[in-house]
Parts: C-alpha cells; structure tokens; sequence
C-alpha cells in the first residue's frame, strides 16, 4: 500500500491572496494528484494545518480549497485521515473547536478527522496519530505516546533542537527523547524539512514566504511494505532572491524571464555601474512580476555596537538576528529570534491582499 503525505498546507495564507491560490493549485493539479494517478495512490494522510488561519477562513480560498482538492479527492474515490495542527484550532489550549469540523462537513465520506490519539493500521504498518497537544490533551498524548503499540508515529509537534525555519533551531517545546521507542516519527508543524534520529520534520510543500526561497519543497509518499519514504519535488517556485555582483557577473545578457510571475528579491553586493544596474532593473521590471524587493544598504538598521565590517545580509530576518546578538542582555537571544521570527511571519501574512 502507498500513501500519499501531505502537511502544513494553509490553505488560505497570506489573506487568501490570489497569487498563493493558484500556486496551490499548481501544485495539487500539475504535481500531487497526477503523482497520486500514475501509482495509483488511494489514501491521504495529512499531518496538520490544513487551513491557516486560526480564527476564520475566507469563503474565496474555502470554495477554491473544495474544488481543487477536495472534489479531486472524491472524483478520484481517495480518502485522507488527517489530525489537526496548531493552525486549525481557534483556542490555543483545546482543539474542540476546529476548522476542520467546521469546514470539512460535506466531505465525511472522505475525510477522517483524528481528533484523539489513534493507531491507525496501514497493512502492516501501524502508525500513531497524535493530534495538535495542547493542555487540553496533554495528559491522553503523554499517555498515548509513552504505552501506545505503534511502528510510527505521525504528527504536528513542536520539538526542541529542530529548525523551525532555515537558520533558526527551536529553543522550547517537548524533548525528541520521549519518542526514542518508535522507529520513526513523521511530523508536520515546522516549515523547513529536517532529519535527526528518528525523527523527521517533512516541511510545507509549497512556498509561502521569503525563508522558503530556495529551499527546496516536497509531498512524501510511503510504502507501507519496505517501510520506505519517497520525496517528491514541488518545481512550482514563486519566490526568487538574486546576489548582485558586478563585479563578478554580467548582467546585460543575465535571463530574466525566469523572474515571470514570482516574487523577486535583488540583493546587492558590488554595483560599481550604476548604468549596467538600472537597466538589470529595469528588465526586471517588464516582466511579469509580482514584487520587486531591493536590499542594497543597511547602514540606517545598524546600532553603534553592531560590527559593520564584513557584514552581508540577505534580508530583514538576518539583520534583526545580527542586531539581537550584538545585544549586551543576559537574556536567552535564541529565544528572542524565534519569537521576532513568529511577529515577522505574522505580519508577512497580512502583507498580500
């Protein structure tokens, strides 16, 4: 048996932009589902955070949602079980309250939601599903976890020691050794794809902000007999950063036709012609672009402590890290990052209408 894995899909991110609908649908219509009818692929396991956002959801992306994958999903005589993820929940100490139950009504036949700990059995492979802990569940999934009879466990954990995003290692959440037992533990929750141990972050299959450029994206499929995971590759990028350097590189025969309808980020290293430059830019510019981003000086971002010299920064991200570790403060400067990183993520997210 092959099952088709999927996580951290958000559907309705960034305001249910329309760029990030059709990226979606790209990926479900061009990648996913023609994947899941070559190997003939009948079963759906999601890991959380299938919509976004917590406390609503658009009815623009819900229709869309429905109709390019939902409906694929019935149209194809598929089912998916699926937990819910932090994103999915409206409170943050109980799941009761989900957009999973409220919005996935008319596909029950379908869609299984595991709201409570479970050991599903795929053929020979038994995995346990554990849903968003939260206090509410908190005992049940330390008991489920510690006594459960499972092969696998699959999951939307919060770990420490993971990255949550490229560069950026949790500081706080569970220890990974509670689930030291299993063979392996597949988890959704962080966006970035990380492996250490047993334990295997798949991160979001789809770029939705400037960390995920360049970093590439994947669903997963699973065979159930040799216990094997297969990546495979989302090629639908929407977000593009380039290093400017003069003087290392020509730009007056540079493609930028590749920038069409992506979000494009020109980061300069060396311009020592400013001719040469505008007219790069302005090639950028007559393409069919949905953003242009120019981080060229950086001096107004820095204190009188920050060391300048051989300072390069590729985006806001990095030059908030490099001002919280020129800090003078006992307090814990990891933690401060991720947390700058969550308030910058939050506000990306209202970014795009």
């Amino acid at each position: 048996m092959k099952i088709a894995i999927l996580n951290d899909t958000h559907c309705g991110i960034r305001n249910s932009s329309e760029i990030f609908l059709a990226n979606a649908e790209d990926f479900y219509s061009k990648i996913f589902f023609p994947e899941c009818d070559k190997r003939d692929i009948k079963q759906i396991l999601h890991l959380g955070d299938y919509y976004d956002h917590r406390k609503f959801i658009n009815f623009k992306a819900l229709n869309h949602n429905r109709r390019v994958f939902l409906d694929q999903v019935r149209k194809r005589g598929m089912s998916m079980d699926i937990i819910p993820g932090n994103h999915d929940t409206y409170f943050k100490n109980t799941n009761e309250l989900n957009s999973l139950k409220e919005c996935l009504g008319h596909y029950m036949n379908e869609v299984h939601i595991i709201m409570e700990p479970t050991v599903m059995k795929y053929d020979s492979l038994k995995i346990g599903l554990v849903p968003w802990i939260c206090n509410d569940n908190y005992d049940q999934c330390m008991t489920f976890i510690k006594e459960c009879q499972a092969d696998w466990i699959g999951a939307h954990l919060e770990l420490t020691g993971f990255e949550m995003m490229r560069g950026i290692t949790n500081v706080h959440g569970m220890n990974p050794k509670i689930f030291k037992r299993f063979e392996m533990v597949l988890s959704g929750h962080f966006h970035t794809s990380s492996r250490k141990d047993n334990i295997w972050y798949l991160g979001n299959p789809m770029e939705f902000f400037w960390n995920d450029a360049h970093d590439p994206k994947y669903f997963h499929i699973l065979d159930t007999e040799t216990r094997e995971i297969e990546r495979i590759r989302n090629p639908h990028t929407i977000f593009e950063k380039v290093l400017y350097d003069d003087e290392k590189n020509d730009y007056s025969t540079f493609d930028v036709t590749k920038f069409n309808k992506k979000f494009v980020k020109v980061i300069v290293i060396n311009k020592t012609d400013p001719f040469t430059f505008d007219r790069f830019i302005d090639n950028i510019q007559n393409q069919e672009i949905y953003e242009l981003k120019i981080a060229e000086n950086f001096n107004e971002f820095m204190g009188t402590n920050v060391e300048e010299e051989n300072m390069n920064f590729e985006d806001t991200a990095e030059i908030v890290d490099s001002y919280i570790e020129a800090v003078d403060t006992d307090l814990d400067k990891n933690k401060i990052k991720v947390q700058m990183r969550e308030l910058m993520t939050e506000a990306q997210a209202t970014e795009i209408a």
